[in-house]
């Protein structure tokens, strides 16, 4: 057998194996993806409709800053409005690029397609809606990003729709793989930052309390970005020949085990504490003092905590995350003395939680007392050594780390 015989072979054994390869990786990276996405969209659909069935649109301010403002009508509908479509469109998302329904059911992928890109017109506007009017704890360099990521989505839908007018389907295709990966940007967003905190042990170039930070920001725009560099390169992996394509399909199987860990990673940690919460029947403790707060102060929210606990603690959620995500927007809103009467309770509640005393000490550095705060960070360290927020907050504030001591 001539060397040129068995050249061809070999040549023609890559061929068909990038031809298998390619394809099957993409294939892979759609159900993986598209798995994740609805995850996501059951834990969000969940949460915010049982809140709306429940008459407590209050709770949607637990996972969402500013949410729900009592009296702004405009705003909350803008709210509402993005939540119901990002939770359609990721329904649609997964129908709207299976061949299978494309060829045998074209009526139903025509109105699929056309909902699909009139909830991406309607997820962006009121997205912006939400950023830049009603106001969000982003930067004004990411509100740049995210504002970015929506005129894209818009750009793409509008292009798809053009596309598929003019029966260009080959263009369609490209615009339509477009819009679902700009259109998926918040939620790689999320499935990104659960990798990151699997892979460095925790928070790494940011402030997970403000969400602000450089690797928040490169998330923001990597998020859309990222993911269109990639599929140009996979719609030019498409025309190239075996070498190209094995090596792209190698690329795609990577990308698609880095992603599943970030899917698990944001299941657990975010999605599933929100799906638990959608059916815990037990009322919020953080909701009841946020009001008692609001309209009496912080002494009687205190005393009512008490009192709730000592009375009725099966009524009523008394997780540690309640209080701290009330410290927290109190935090937010500059009202420091209260957070820190919050996170008290917290550690009073918690006292063997590293996390409730680390939240204090932010609350007593936040209202300038560095004393308080240098202490209470000091316990989160003795409670778990590893608390890194604790660590970096006393480096900051000029603490030598102290040696563990000797078991």
């Amino acid at each position: 057998m001539t060397t040129a015989v068995l050249t061809h072979r070999f040549s023609s054994r890559a061929t068909s194996f990038a031809d298998a390869a390619l394809p099957t990786a993409a294939r892979l990276w759609y159900l993986t993806a598209v798995a994740g996405q609805l995850v996501f969209a059951f834990a969000v659909a969940s949460f915010y409709t049982s809140a709306v069935v429940r008459g407590n649109l209050p709770a949607w301010n637990r996972f969402m800053p500013h949410g729900y403002v009592a009296g702004d009508t405009v705003g909350n509908v803008a709210v509402a409005v993005h939540l119901f479509a990002a939770v359609f469109i990721i329904l649609s998302g997964a129908l709207q690029l299976i061949p299978r329904v494309r060829h045998r059911a074209p009526s139903l992928h025509r109105w699929n397609g056309r909902l699909y890109m009139l909830a991406a017109f309607a997820v962006s506007l009121a997205g912006l809606h939400m950023l830049w009017v009603r106001g969000s704890v982003n930067d004004l360099t990411q509100k740049l990003g995210v504002s970015l990521n929506a005129v894209l989505i818009m750009i793409c839908a509008a292009m798809a729709l053009r596309s598929a007018i003019g029966r260009d389907f080959k263009t369609h295709r490209r615009w339509a793989l477009r819009l679902f990966l700009v259109v998926s940007g918040v939620w790689f967003v999320r499935v990104g930052l659960m990798l990151s905190l699997l892979l460095l042990k925790g928070p790494v170039g940011f402030d997970p309390r403000t969400g602000q930070g450089p690797f928040i920001t490169f998330l923001v725009y990597g998020s859309y970005l990222i993911p269109l560099a990639v599929l140009e390169l996979y719609l030019r992996a498409e025309r190239s020949g075996a070498t190209g394509r094995i090596a792209m399909a190698s690329a795609l199987l990577f990308l698609t085990v880095a992603m599943g860990a970030g899917i698990v990673g944001a299941t657990v940690g975010s999605w599933v504490p929100r799906i638990k919460a959608a059916y815990d029947g037990r009322k919020s403790i953080g909701q009841t003092l946020a009001a008692t707060i609001a309209s009496q102060g912080i002494d009687a929210a205190v005393g009512q905590y008490h009192q709730l606990e000592a009375a009725q603690p099966a009524a009523y959620n008394f997780d540690q995350r309640e209080l701290n995500s009330l410290g927290y927007e109190l935090i937010r809103d500059r009202r420091f003395k209260e957070a820190i009467r919050v996170f008290a309770l917290n550690v009073e509640a918690y006292p063997r939680s590293s996390n409730a005393y680390d939240s204090l000490g932010e609350a007593y550095m936040a209202d300038g007392d560095k004393a308080q705060a240098i202490a209470n960070y000091k316990i989160a360290l003795s409670l778990d050594a590893a608390n890194r927020s604790s660590a970096e907050a006393l480096q900051k504030l000029g603490v030598p780390r102290q040696p563990p001591s000797p078991k």
